[in-house]
């Protein structure tokens, strides 16, 4: 395999290894940076292009940065994410991957709380079908004496196919002691109770599903303060699924 990154790597192990070795190495290693000043507020809404996207952003003093990212793109479409907070800074990631036949698309975050009282939550959903394979690799880094860190990450998949896959690995590296860190991942099919429920009482079951999805995915948008856009980000990530899925 070219270039530095190989499926050795642990942060790469659920990467497409075909793809890597076709791709340019030096382009795997290009960053895209945004520094937020103390005090401002920035928020970024994004579809993922097929290949790999890294950000590195970094959070002044009681800023915030909020990226929400639909990741439908393939064969291989991969989001990397660094963020370093500063003292009661925020960070707020919603992410949905959408894919059919073969393709792979992945979220990988770290977040570096390297001073007291910062917070970040992420929330990532996955719908995958065909055998298409949805992967979050998250990182929560806790620095000592980043005291009153309060930090989640939560992952579901809703695996449409039998042929379809998901993946997660939540990593927590703390060392200050009095914090709030929490994860949590869920891997299933669409919620049979929930459809029999809406079948009960008329609600066709091609309309059930989609309603369904619709709410699913809906999870991941639901911290875009803006109403407007926050619908349109639903919209985008409903048409990604498409007829095969829906």
């Amino acid at each position: 395999m070219r270039g530095a990154l190989s499926t050795r790597e642990e942060d790469w192990r659920y990467a497409d290894p075909d793809w890597l070795a076709a791709a340019d190495p030096v382009a795997l290693a290009q960053w895209r940076e945004v520094d937020v000043p103390a005090g401002a507020a920035i928020s970024e809404t994004r579809e993922v292009a097929a290949g790999v996207e890294r950000l590195r952003v970094h959070v002044g003093r009681g800023g915030s940065f909020a990226l929400f990212c639909i990741n439908a793109a393939g064969p291989y479409a991969r989001a990397e994410v660094e963020v370093t907070l500063e003292e009661g800074a925020h960070f707020e990631f919603g992410g949905v991957t959408l894919g059919g036949g073969d393709t792979r698309q992945e979220f990988v975050t770290r977040v570096v709380h390297a001073h007291p009282y910062a917070t970040s939550n992420q929330t990532v959903r996955a719908v995958q079908w065909g055998r298409s394979t949805g992967n979050f690799l998250g990182r929560i880094e806790v620095v000592r004496d980043a005291q009153k860190t309060d930090a989640a990450q939560n992952f579901r998949a809703i695996l449409l196919e039998k042929g379809a896959s998901a993946n997660t690995k939540p990593e927590l590296e703390i060392y200050a002691d009095d914090v709030k860190c929490a994860h949590g991942a869920a891997i299933g099919a669409l919620d049979q109770t929930a459809a029999f429920y809406m079948a009960a009482r008329g609600i066709p079951p091609e309309t059930a599903r989609k309603l369904l999805i619709r709410a699913f995915v809906a999870d991941a948008f639901a911290a875009i303060e803006d109403g407007d856009m926050r619908e349109q980000m639903l919209e985008k990530a409903l048409a990604a699924l498409g007829e095969e899925a829906l």
